[in-house]
Parts: C-alpha cells; sequence; structure tokens
C-alpha cells in the first residue's frame, strides 16, 4: 500500500526523535492513504515553518501488520477520543503500539480540549467538536523503530 507524508522537506531517513510530542496519536510518524491529505499537511508546514510543500511517499506491506502490536479506530468514537485526548495532553509516550491507525482529529482540538477541562463543554459534545469537518480522515501512526523500518520510501 502506497502511504504519504506531507511535510516542508524530503524525508530521506525516519527520526521518530525528530518528531513533534502531544499529537492525536502521540510521538510518530504519520502518513495517509491519501495524497490530498498529505499535501494539505505539506501546505500547513510550509506557512508555519517555510519551505516547499513535499509529498514524501512510502510502500508499506500491510502484512507485517500480524508481526506488530496496532490499536486500530475505524470511525470517530468515545474510546477514539479518550485516546486522543490523553495523547495531546502529554509530551510522554503514554502506549506501546507500534502502529496506531483511526480518524484525524480536527484542526481546532486545542480550544476544545480547552473548553472540555474548564467545563464548558460535556464529552460527548467535545467528540463531535474534535471530529474533522470535512467528513472523516485516517491517519497512519508510526510509533515505533520496530514499525518505522517496514515503511520503504518510493
Amino acid at each position: 500500500m502506497k502511504l504519504y507524508h506531507g511535510s516542508n522537506v524530503k524525508v530521506e531517513n525516519i527520526n521518530l526523535s525528530m518528531s513533534r510530542p502531544a499529537k492525536d496519536f502521540g510521538r510518530a510518524f504519520y502518513l495517509s492513504a491519501e495524497i490530498e491529505q498529505a499535501k494539505e499537511m505539506a501546505q500547513f508546514k510550509v506557512e508555519t515553518f517555510g519551505g516547499d510543500v513535499v509529498v514524501n511517499v512510502f510502500e508499506f506491506d500491510t502484512s507485517v501488520l500480524e508481526e506488530l502490536k496496532v490499536l486500530h479506530f475505524d470511525r470517530y468514537s468515545e474510546e477514539w477520543a479518550k485516546f486522543v485526548l490523553a495523547n495531546r495532553n502529554s509530551s510522554e509516550t503514554l502506549h506501546d503500539y507500534d502502529v496506531v491507525f483511526g480518524p484525524i482529529a480536527n484542526d481546532k482540538i486545542g480550544r476544545q480540549i480547552f473548553n472540555l477541562q474548564a467545563g464548558y463543554i460535556d464529552f460527548p459534545t467535545f467528540i463531535k467538536r474534535i471530529q474533522y469537518p470535512e467528513g472523516i480522515t485516517f491517519q497512519w501512526a508510526f510509533c515505533t523503530e520496530r514499525a518505522v523500518k517496514h515503511l520503504h520510501s518510493l
């Protein structure tokens, strides 16, 4: 399967220590099966950090998922939202999964976390507000070196 990573630089070697913490599924190398999603992320990174729009393409043999510890969310759910909330609130790795697959949270999640923690909204409202407004879009998070070694740059 082809997976895409949107960036402002060409990724020659995946270095998990360069990944930012406090993301949806924790510190990881994030990819999408949708090239348009990767282009949007690349554009965001260019607007934030400068550089050029780069969509890095990787091949991933999904048969190796049987060898890896995988967490799979197939839809927005309370379990997904709690996992995202915990990861967004921590600079530490909170799990030992090699790969996490699931929906992308809305870009405005920071505001919704504040609203939830301040008591302005309840958890069901939080779940609704952190869903991507254009419809569900999925992401792959490669969280360990064990998983990353199965990504092959094209």
